[in-house]
């Protein structure tokens, strides 16, 4: 059942340190992107650069509701997760320059890199939707070895319309994994309009689909956005199944720096503005006294800083040498990831993983009448003239359940084509069939 907005506010409480930690991680997300947007038009970035302006509060707001044990899994506009997570500034400079100190030591120009022993973060993949599946994955991994996690992932409005959405979501639904898929509904999948390319209102009703929880939140409100989130988190780890949340955002710059987006109507771009989430979040602090200006400017200042060192670290970073094109092109033992196991192996070993191999079904997915429909077709048949409803055949006899005592007798080298098995089938199928055919007659008189 969807919770409240009131009911998971209450669920929320931060700290003020916490709710500084908010600003502070939203502030250097824009930061950070602004300079790298400078870099870029200086040459200095090698790959692409996806700016995540106006979408900051879902990142942050999102990331910040999971423990360090938690695992995520960033697409190309999450930085500000990865930053929450624990990776610094001058890892996305270096990673974006290509240089020999980034975390994959030059061999990506982008934002295609992790850290799977420490931080818990999966490498983005760029087949959208892909990481579903992947870290619905990794959330059953850890429920197994019984760490008691849960994974989180993000898709855009257009990448929910992949065959690996639907098929992931499904998955992670029917093994009611501790997941949560955040869809960042930013109302352009690249240059199409959301109208033009899912006949949906809400996204968040995708996951009526494959029955799971879903909710929809203000994604440029980064307290509606934690709040949202930290119970999504704790659903998920409470075992009561995956959880879809469709954050409404906007994309205030085009799909990549090459892209002046002149497709999307200037009044949106106005509209979209005056929602800005860290202005919206300034004044929400202001208002419940959780700063002052003194306050602010600490934390600016702390963030100018930081950036400053990390940004000269990176221009002065070496390329990476050539000789290093050769290396790690497969995996020897580099990136061994030993399982960490926090319960007991036997309980997943018999006799205690033991269950009995049987299969029971009560109807074999029969359809059954609603009570009204029943009442109806039995008050039609009460009245004079009325004709009555029509007497269901009776089902044939089911077979007999196997048991110890009745095996399931197919020889060793008997099969279809050997005749005395055919003849036994044909005649167990004859002994079923004759009290169908005595029902039948008896219904419609004898001949």
């Amino acid at each position: 059942m969807e919770r409240s907005s009131n009911e998971m506010q209450a669920n929320a409480k931060l700290t003020r340190e916490q709710h500084l930690d908010l600003y502070y991680f939203m502030q250097l997300n824009r930061q950070l992107e602004e300079r790298m947007v400078r870099l870029f038009r200086q040459n200095k970035i090698v790959g692409g650069l996806y700016a995540s302006l106006g979408q900051e509060a879902v990142s942050i707001g999102t990331a910040y509701a999971l423990e360090p044990r938690d695992w995520l899994a960033p697409m190309i506009r999450n930085i500000g997760a990865l930053l929450v997570k624990g990776f610094k500034p001058r890892d996305i400079f270096t990673q974006h320059m290509a240089r020999y100190t980034a975390p994959t030591q030059g061999k990506d120009g982008t934002s295609h890199f992790g850290d799977l022993k420490v931080r818990h973060v999966v490498s983005p993949i760029s087949m959208l939707g892909d990481l579903i599946p992947v870290m619905t994955g990794v959330a059953m991994a850890g429920r197994y070895l019984g760490q008691k996690i849960v994974a989180m992932t993000w898709i855009g409005d257009g990448g929910s319309s992949t065959g690996a959405f639907h098929e992931g979501l499904n998955f992670a639904a029917t093994q009611r994994a501790p997941f949560v898929l955040v869809l960042e509904n930013n109302q352009w999948a690249y240059s199409t309009p959301v109208a033009q390319q899912a006949p949906l209102k809400n996204f968040a009703d995708r996951a009526l689909a494959y029955g799971i929880a879903s909710h929809i939140v203000d994604g440029n409100d980064v307290m509606a956005v934690y709040a949202a989130a930290k119970s999504a988190v704790e659903q998920c780890r409470a075992g009561r199944g995956p959880v879809l949340l469709e954050a409404k955002t906007m994309r205030m710059r085009g799909h990549a720096q090459h892209d002046p987006a002149e497709y999307v109507p200037q009044a949106m771009f106005d509209y979209w503005k005056t929602q800005d989430p860290i202005a919206r979040y300034e004044a929400y602090l202001t208002e419940h006294k959780l700063w002052d200006a003194a306050k602010k400017s600490e934390i600016d200042a702390r963030i100018e800083r930081e950036l400053d060192v990390d940004q000269k670290f990176a221009e002065e970073s070496p390329m990476p040498p050539p000789e290093l094109a050769e290396q790690g092109v497969y995996c020897d033992g580099c990136h061994t990831v030993e399982a960490d196991w926090r319960r007991p192996k036997q309980e997943l070993l018999p006799p205690a993983s033991s269950v009995e191999p049987v299969w029971k079904v009560t109807d074999f997915g029969a359809f059954v009448p609603s009570a009204p429909a029943a009442i109806a077709a039995a008050g039609r048949a009460e009245k004079p003239g009325a004709k009555p409803a029509p007497t269901p055949l009776a089902e044939p006899e089911a077979a007999p359940e196997l048991t110890e005592e009745q095996p399931l007798r197919v020889p060793f080298g008997r099969g279809p084509k050997d005749r005395a098995f055919e003849r036994e089938r044909l005649e167990k199928q004859e002994k079923h069939r004759k009290p169908f055919v005595k029902h039948r007659r008896d219904k419609r008189g004898k001949h």
